[in-house]
C-alpha cells in the first residue's frame, strides 16, 4: 500500500509510523505538484487540504482514502471526492485543548483590561481606577457545540460561567446550561456576555453573523471568532463595532488570509487581530498524527466504518 503525505512531519513521528506500520510504503515531505506520478499510485494521502484540486484527484486512480490532517474542509474539492467515492477524515478534535485555552486567555485579557494595563505600564502611569472584570457569573454563548466548543464550555465553568451552546440538532452537550438550534440565535446572542463562534465553513453558516446578529449583542459584549472567517460579514462587523452594538471582537480567523494591510480591523482599537494561530502548539502534530494511526490500523483491517472522523462529503463536515 503507497501512502503519500504533503504534510511536513518531525522526523520521530515519521519514524514513528515506518516502525508501527513497516509492511507500508510511505513517501514523506512532498509538494503534491512535484509528485504527480506517485499522486496517480497512492492510495492513501495524507495533506492539510489546502494543496488537494478537482484535477489532482482526477489523476489519483488508486486514491481510497483521504486523511486531512486539520479540522478545516472548505478547500477540499467535494465534487471530485464524492464522485470517485473517497473516504475522507479529518483530524477534529486536536485543535480543543490549544483553541480553548485561547478563548479563556482572550476572555480573561479583555475581562482584567490587559491593553490598557499595557499601555498605562509604557507611559509609567500608575492609574487604580481601571476597572477589573470577572469572569464568574458571566454568560457564554458558544455557536458550535463540537469538541472545541464543548472544552470551551467545560473550562469556562471552572470559572463559574452560565454556557449555553448552539447546534442544528439541539441535542443536549456535557458542560453547557443549555443548548439553542440556529433558531435560537438571536436570543441566545442577547443574553450573552460573550459570543464564540466555532462555526464550520458552509452554505448554512456564511455570514450568518452579521449586521443584525451583532445589533443583537450587549452594548459590553465581547465577540470571539476561532471558527471561520466566511461566518462572519466583516463590514457588518465593523459598522457594529463603530456603532457601539458590541465592546470588542477578538477574531482568529478572516474572510481573506492573510489579513490584508489596509483592512480596518488593524487600525481599531476595539479589535484584537491574532493570525489564525488559535490552534497552533507543538501538540498539535502528534495529536494528529495518533489519529491517523488509529485509523490507518482500522482501514488496514477492512474496518471503514470505526475509523474516526468520518467526513459526510454532502454535507462538507
Amino acid at each position: 500500500m503507497k501512502i503519500l503525505s504533503t504534510v511536513k512531519l518531525p522526523v520521530y513521528l515519521k519514524e514513528e509510523l515506518v516502525n508501527e506500520f513497516p509492511d507500508l510504503d510511505f513517501n514523506f515531505d512532498n509538494r503534491i505538484n512535484d509528485v504527480l506520478n506517485e499522486v496517480k499510485e497512492a492510495e492513501v494521502i495524507l495533506t492539510y487540504g489546502e494543496d488537494l484540486t478537482a484535477d489532482i484527484i482526477g489523476q489519483a486512480k488508486e486514491l481510497k482514502w483521504l486523511m486531512v490532517a486539520s479540522a478545516g474542509m472548505d478547500k477540499l474539492p467535494f465534487d471530485a471526492l464524492i464522485h470517485q467515492k473517497i473516504l475522507v477524515t479529518n483530524s477534529k478534535g486536536v485543535h480543543k485543548i490549544p483553541m480553548a485555552e485561547y478563548t479563556i486567555s482572550m476572555m480573561l485579557q479583555i475581562s482584567r483590561e490587559s491593553q490598557q494595563l499595557r499601555e498605562n505600564q509604557q507611559e509609567r502611569k500608575w492609574d487604580r481606577r481601571v476597572k477589573m472584570h470577572e469572569l464568574h457569573g458571566k454568560k457564554i454563548f458558544i455557536l458550535g457545540a463540537g469538541a472545541i466548543g464543548t472544552e470551551i464550555a467545560r473550562l469556562a465553568k471552572a470559572f463559574g460561567m452560565k454556557t449555553e451552546g448552539m447546534n442544528r440538532s439541539g441535542r443536549i452537550v456535557e458542560y453547557f446550561d443549555e443548548i439553542r438550534t440556529y433558531n435560537g440565535l438571536e436570543e441566545g446572542m442577547r443574553k450573552a456576555d460573550f459570543v464564540v463562534s466555532v462555526l464550520p465553513s458552509t452554505k448554512e453558516t456564511k455570514e450568518l453573523l452579521n449586521y443584525k446578529a451583532f445589533s443583537w449583542m450587549k452594548p459590553a459584549g465581547i465577540f470571539i471568532n476561532i471558527g471561520r472567517g466566511d461566518a462572519v460579514c466583516e463590514a457588518d462587523l465593523v459598522k457594529a463595532l463603530n456603532e457601539g452594538k458590541l465592546k470588542h471582537a477578538v477574531l482568529d480567523v478572516f474572510e481573506e488570509e492573510p489579513l490584508r494591510e489596509n483592512h480596518p480591523f488593524w487600525r481599531m482599537k476595539d479589535v484584537t487581530v491574532t493570525p489564525h494561530l488559535s490552534g497552533i502548539t507543538e501538540n498539535y502534530l502528534p495529536r494528529a498524527m495518533a489519529i491517523f494511526k488509529r485509523n490507518l490500523a482500522l482501514y488496514i483491517d477492512g474496518d471503514y466504518s470505526s475509523m474516526e472522523n468520518a467526513i459526510d462529503l454532502k454535507q462538507g463536515y
